[in-house]
């Protein structure tokens, strides 16, 4: 796009933004027009509880809703989320969701969405540093949890990783880490955009949740919220290990961060001699992986982070064997406040081969470790152990979360 379009597309941005659609609509040309058809309606308040929260705009691997139904667990409290969906959308439920075209464009929206979550939310979790109620603050999200906490809405902030990851330190930490021989713009970027989100919450002064362990060196003070699935939906009645040729399988949601390219020479040589099948994924909706999981024998999470996220978590919800590059860090904060050991195998990628074969002449060794995967997803990624976690930030009592985590 020329500077000259980019300018315009700005001024419509802001046009539309500014001033009732119906207004806007009649500067712009028509395939630029938001129609009131295309307006969902704002999201229900919940009713009955004493708190209700409402997490937005992200839901990055479906987190937003399953923290949201995690918060729910808490006595006296009801909990929604809502997702801004783009075109590249992989369909993650949301309870409430809006199109990005409308999200970033119209005025009305913005306004009912506005008055929705002040009148019937007492606390917001937002998710990422974004903007939850589109351009109406000119997308600033520290306008937005002002205007909010003015209101009387406790507010706290919620990281996924790459939004407050500062490749700098990162890059200092691991030798396998992604930052150090990447693109510099690319780096750069990603630099970029954490500090800002740093200075974000330091001018916030909220409470702050990381969804993996590891960020928590990036973010001194913050809180470990462990992301969280359903284990019925991901659970598989087959061991693992079964296959004469194991079938290995690599989901990358960004094969540069998850260090694809130092791991997949290893595993196409296997594959070409036989020892493996080795299965690469990227992109597939929501709905199609617990099948890929199922038909796996081995998931490799990530190789260059040193953390575990959802794949992993849902790897072994279903009992699979699960490799991944794992920081100390984070197998002894994980340890220390749940009181379990990680399952995720620690793997290099200088050590993938070797392990791969031992696990084709070991079999059995390793079909009892991956089924240490589903005790630890029942008690630690089930909801419960989050609930807990947010509970202070919502206000729950003490007996409250005790009696949560009892059950």
């Amino acid at each position: 796009m020329s500077r000259f379009g980019r300018y315009a597309a700005l001024g419509a941005r802001v046009l539309r933004s500014r001033v009732p659609d119906r207004f806007a609509n009649v500067f712009l040309p028509a395939d630029q027009r938001i129609r009131a058809s295309e307006l969902p309606k704002p999201p229900s308040p919940p009713g009955g509880g004493a708190c209700s929260l409402y997490i937005a705009p992200v839901n990055f691997a479906g987190q937003g809703r399953a923290w949201a139904r995690a918060a729910g667990m808490l006595a006296g409290v009801e909990a929604r989320n809502m997702q801004y969906r783009a075109e590249s959308d992989l369909a993650f439920d949301a309870d409430y969701s809006v199109s990005e075209r409308v999200f970033w464009s119209s005025h009305d929206w913005a306004a009912r969405q506005k008055r929705a979550v002040r009148n019937g939310f007492s606390h917001v979790l937002v998710e990422a540093e974004r903007a939850i109620f589109g351009s109406a603050f000119s997308g600033y999200p520290e306008r937005e949890v002002a205007w909010l906490r003015r209101a009387g809405v406790h507010v706290a902030a919620v990281s996924h990783g790459t939004d407050l990851r500062l490749p700098s330190r990162h890059a200092q930490l691991d030798e396998w880490s992604p930052f150090r021989d990447a693109p510099s713009s690319w780096v750069a970027g990603l630099e970029s955009r954490a500090r800002r989100n740093h200075e974000i919450l330091d001018a916030l002064d909220i409470p702050v949740f990381v969804s993996t362990p590891e960020l928590l060196l990036d973010r001194p003070g913050s809180t470990w919220l462990p992301v969280v699935v359903d284990p019925e939906r991901w659970r598989a009645d087959a061991p693992p290990l079964e296959r004469a040729r194991p079938r290995v399988l690599h989901a990358p949601t960004n094969p540069l961060v998850k260090g694809t390219a130092l791991i997949e020479p290893v595993l196409q040589k296997l594959d070409a001699e036989g020892v493996i099948d080795y299965v690469r994924v990227q992109r597939v909706p929501a709905a199609q992986m617990p099948q890929l999981y199922r038909d796996a024998d081995i998931v490799l999470e990530q190789f260059a982070l040193g953390m575990y996220s959802v794949t992993s978590v849902e790897a072994m919800a279903a009992g699979r064997l699960v490799f991944a590059h794992i920081h100390d860090q984070v197998r002894d904060h994980v340890a220390s406040v749940t009181g379990r050991d990680l399952p995720v195998q620690p793997v290099t990628p200088a050590q993938l081969e070797e392990r791969v074969r031992d696990v084709v002449s070991r079999r059995e060794h390793y079909r009892a470790l991956a089924a240490n995967g589903p005790a630890f997803v029942n008690a630690v990624h089930d909801g419960r152990f989050s609930a807990t976690v947010l509970a202070p930030f919502l206000g729950v009592s003490d007996s409250a979360r005790e009696s949560l985590s009892e059950n």
